[in-house]
């Protein structure tokens, strides 16, 4: 198995769990333990992300760093097979750290299962509308991270 598919099915493999947790078992003792710890939840799938990286950092870097990204940039980087693998694994690591950071203000909440669950699920499909979705719905929630604590200069 190449490096490309290794890195692809383990990523969209580990995932399957953490949401399972996420949404069917949100205040369970192992949920909390797995999906509360960033070095279980989504350091794993950093690393794989890392590792297809890696050797592709060069077209990513000239493609993206060295001009401002138009269409045609994005679209001629991404028509290699192994930069599309790579931008699936940029998805599922950002979609699954979304996900984590709704769950935890759902739990601060203490949002019912009931809506907790169809938001995520939205989060793992539509990351950045199940982000706004999550936010809007815990917007009683005050979490030490949405709200800079000092000043940021």
């Amino acid at each position: 198995m190449d490096l490309v598919t290794a890195t692809f099915w383990f990523s969209s493999i580990i995932i399957g769990p953490l949401w399972i947790m996420m949404w069917f078992m949100p205040r369970h003792d192992l949920t909390k333990k797995i999906v509360g710890d960033l070095r279980i939840c989504v350091m794993p799938l950093i690393v794989s992300y890392t590792v297809l990286l890696i050797p592709n950092v060069s077209d990513v870097l000239l493609s993206l760093g060295t001009q401002m990204p138009t269409p045609d940039i994005v679209l001629e980087l991404f028509s290699k097979d192994e930069l599309i693998i790579l931008a699936w694994l940029h998805f599922l690591v950002m979609d699954t750290f979304a996900g984590r950071y709704i769950w935890m203000r759902m739990l601060a909440a203490g949002k019912p299962i009931q809506v907790s669950m169809p938001v995520l699920l939205l989060c793992m499909m539509m990351g950045p509308v199940g982000l706004m979705v999550g936010i809007l719905s815990t917007l009683d929630v005050e979490d030490d991270i949405s709200k800079p604590s000092g000043s940021v200069e």
